[in-house]
């Protein structure tokens, strides 16, 4: 379980991005973040991954306040986490295999454990068959798919993606969101931030948008869009 009690952030300029947000998100749940550009939607997931810390308000993952984490715990913390960007992050010196494997290695797994992980994130987002190919020949949507498998590479518990589909055309991008319904499927918390309102209203799934820096539950998607035009 995900939950965020009267967050604030605050940006050193003195604006708040957000204001006293609440928001829970239950375990095996999947649900959007949508709102305008610089509502907070990546600040939030940020915070969620402790690579932002709030100005006030509680975290809490799995009942445990992660708040004031120490730096030293941090990567246990993440080690539960998956995250997805909208840019990739690959190393385009390094093979797809390689850019999978580079959490696990972090990790200190054994070289068997990450060969089976590896290849079973890549079958997963249907890759396995260019595990050794580099990433500058892949396509856009490829390249999205890497970065997933090198998000779920290690079994997390959730899933954090931020603009996943922002730079891939509709029909890669309704087949982005399918895998994260697939993973979402056998037990994984899955929060997206997404602009892209017809393609999250179709997923049939829960949506929340960030208005004046707090939380809005709205299903209504014409509610969502009468929301980006008055803002």
């Amino acid at each position: 379980m995900i939950e965020l009690q009267n967050i604030t952030k605050r940006y050193p300029e003195n604006r708040d991005v957000l204001s006293r947000l609440n928001l829970t998100i239950e375990q095996g749940e999947m649900a959007f973040l949508t709102g305008p550009s610089g509502a907070g939607k990546s600040t939030m997931l940020k915070l969620i991954a402790a690579i932002e810390r709030p100005t006030r308000g509680q975290i809490f993952i799995n009942n445990k306040n992660i708040t004031h984490i120490p730096k030293r715990k941090i990567p246990a913390l993440r080690r539960h986490m998956g995250v997805v960007f909208q840019a990739h992050h690959l190393l385009y010196d390094r093979n797809i295999f390689d850019n999978v494997s580079l959490p696990l290695q972090i990790a200190g797994y054994s070289q068997v454990d990450i060969r089976r992980r590896v290849r079973a994130a890549l079958d997963k987002v249907a890759l396995l068959h260019k595990e050794q190919v580099m990433p500058i020949t892949l396509s856009g949507g490829e390249q999205q798919r890497v970065g997933i498998a090198r998000a779920v590479v290690n079994k997390p518990a959730i899933l954090l993606a931020d603009e996943p589909t922002g730079n891939l055309d509709p029909d890669l991008s309704a087949e982005i969101m399918q895998l994260f319904a697939a993973f979402n499927q056998v037990g994984v918390t899955v929060l997206v931030a997404s602009h892209d309102l017809d393609l999250i209203s179709r997923m049939h799934k829960r949506i929340v948008r960030i208005h004046n820096g707090q939380c809005v539950d709205a299903q209504d998607t014409h509610v969502l869009h009468n929301y980006e035009v008055v803002k």
